[in-house]
C-alpha cells in the first residue's frame, strides 16, 4: 500500500482513516446505564449484559408431525404391502395434556407439538398411515426415535441464550421468549443532537433564492442516527454566524453527543470550525478519504462528544458511516461497532484517488449469477450528489493503494440501507 502523500507547507498532513478512527474510539466509552424492558419493546436495543435460559427448550418431549406415536420395535418391519396395524388408545393434541402411556401394540393419534405419550420412541406421519381413529394401519417403519424433539435438545436451563453487545432482532427476542425470560437488561439509548449549519440552508420545500439550497443533511443525519439505534434529541439549522453558535452551545439542552454537519474546513466562514477551536478539546484533522476529507472530534465543556463532519451530503453520509456510527455503537455498548462488508464483482469501472481511502457510492445488481456493483450516479464519488443517495445500495471502499477499479475486479462492499 502506497504511504499518505506529505502535505504541502502550512497544510495539516492527511490522516489515514483507520487512525483517525482509533483516535475517536479511544475517547468513547459506554454509557453504562441499564434498563429493564418487557421483550414486546426489546427490538432495536442493545443486550446490557448476557443472559441465561431459565427452562429447557423444548421443555418436554413432543411431537415434530401430525401422526401417531408408537413403539418402534413394534412397526419395525411395516411396509406398504404388509402394514402393522395398531389400537389407538389416545387422541393427543398440543396444549394441557394428562400422562398418557401406551403399551405394545398400542399407538396414539398425536398433532404437532403434543408431549409424547410414555412408551412411545418414534412418531409415524399421518401421511404414512391410513389415518385411522381407533385402529390405525402404519404403512412405514420410522427409525428410533424418529420426529421426535426432546427435551432440551436446543437449550438447557442455565445454558446462553443471549451475549451482552447484541442488538435485539426479531429471533433473538423469539429466543429469550422460549427460553422463559419477560423482560431483557437494555443499554440506555444515547440521546443525539444533530446540527446543519450554513447560511446556504432553507427549510426543504421553501422557495430558493439565488445560492440557497435546500437542507437535507439535518434529515440525513437525524434518520442515520436513529438507524443506529439512538434517538435524536434536537434538530437544528444553523446559519454561519459565530455568536449563535456559541449561544446554542452555551444553552444546548442535555445530550450524549453532537453531530454538526458543516462549516469544519478551513474557509474564512466556516464557524463550527473557527467556534469549536475555541474549547481547545477538539481536534481537526485531514482524512485521507473521498470523499469526507476536513473532520472534527473532541469534547465540550463538560464532556460532550463532538463530531464535526463536512457540509456536502454525500460526505456527511460517509462521515458518520466511518466515524460517528461506530462510535455511537460504542456509546450502546455493542459487540459489533463495524458494518460487516462484502466482496462483489465491479461491473464497470472507475478511478479512486491515490493515497486516499475512496467511498464510492453503490448501486447493486446481478449478471450471471453474481452480485455486481456499480457507480450509483455518472457523477461518482462527488460529495454534493445528494440525489445520487437514493440510487446508493451503499458504499464500495476502495483502498488508498488502489487509483483504478476494472470492470470483473472484486469490490469491498458495505451495504447501508
Amino acid at each position: 500500500m502506497s504511504t499518505i502523500p506529505a502535505a504541502p507547507d502550512g497544510v495539516e498532513p492527511l490522516v489515514p482513516v483507520q487512525e483517525h478512527l482509533e483516535g475517536i474510539l479511544s475517547g468513547i466509552a459506554p454509557l453504562g446505564r441499564v434498563e429493564h424492558v418487557r421483550l414486546a419493546d426489546a427490538a432495536g436495543r442493545t443486550l446490557a449484559t448476557s443472559v441465561d435460559a431459565l427452562v429447557d427448550l423444548p421443555s418436554f418431549d413432543n411431537s415434530a408431525m401430525d401422526g401417531y406415536a408408537v413403539r418402534q420395535a413394534d412397526v419395525a418391519a411395516a411396509s406398504t404391502d404388509h402394514p402393522v396395524v395398531l389400537t389407538v388408545v389416545a387422541d393427543l393434541a398440543a396444549g394441557p395434556a394428562a400422562e398418557v402411556a401406551i403399551g405394545p401394540g398400542e399407538a396414539a393419534r398425536i398433532m404437532t407439538g403434543a408431549p409424547i405419550p410414555s412408551g412411545a420412541d418414534a412418531v409415524v406421519p399421518v401421511e404414512r398411515t391410513d389415518a385411522g381413529t381407533t385402529r390405525v394401519a402404519i404403512r412405514q417403519a420410522p427409525r428410533p426415535s424418529q420426529h421426535l424433539r426432546r427435551r432440551g435438545e436446543d437449550l438447557h436451563a442455565g445454558d446462553r441464550v443471549l451475549t451482552a453487545g447484541m442488538e435485539l432482532g426479531a429471533g433473538r427476542i423469539a429466543a429469550a421468549a422460549a427460553a422463559g425470560l419477560a423482560e431483557l437488561p437494555v443499554t440506555a439509548v444515547p440521546q443525539v443532537a444533530v446540527v446543519a449549519t450554513g447560511s446556504e440552508l432553507v427549510e426543504p420545500g421553501a422557495p430558493l433564492g439565488r445560492g440557497l439550497i435546500h437542507d437535507s443533511n439535518s434529515l440525513l443525519l437525524a434518520s442515520l442516527v436513529a438507524e443506529a439505534g439512538c434517538a435524536v434529541s434536537e434538530v437544528l439549522r444553523l446559519p454561519d454566524d459565530p455568536r449563535r453558535l456559541r449561544e446554542w452551545i452555551g444553552g444546548r439542552a442535555p445530550c450524549d453527543a453532537i453531530v454538526f454537519a458543516g462549516g469544519v474546513s478551513v474557509g474564512a466562514h466556516d464557524v463550527v470550525r473557527h467556534v469549536l477551536a475555541e474549547f481547545g478539546t477538539v481536534a481537526f484533522a485531514r482524512v485521507a478519504m473521498q470523499p469526507g476529507k476536513p473532520q472534527a472530534f473532541g469534547t465540550l465543556p463538560g464532556g460532550t462528544p463532538v463530531f464535526g463532519l463536512p457540509g456536502n451530503p454525500v460526505s456527511v453520509a460517509v462521515s458518520f458511516e466511518a466515524f460517528v456510527r461506530p462510535a455511537l455503537l460504542t456509546m450502546l455498548g455493542r459487540a459489533q461497532v463495524r458494518r460487516p462488508s462484502w466482496h462483489v464483482v465491479a461491473e464497470v469501472g472507475w478511478c479512486s484517488p491515490a493515497g486516499r481511502r475512496q467511498y464510492m457510492p453503490i448501486a447493486l445488481g446481478s449478471r450471471d449469477g453474481r452480485t455486481t456493483a456499480r457507480p450509483a450516479t455518472a457523477g461518482g464519488a462527488g460529495s454534493h450528489l445528494a440525489g445520487g443517495l437514493a440510487a446508493a445500495d451503499g458504499f464500495a471502499i476502495v483502498p488508498e493503494h488502489v487509483e483504478v477499479v476494472a470492470a470483473g475486479d472484486l469490490v469491498e462492499v458495505a451495504i447501508l440501507w
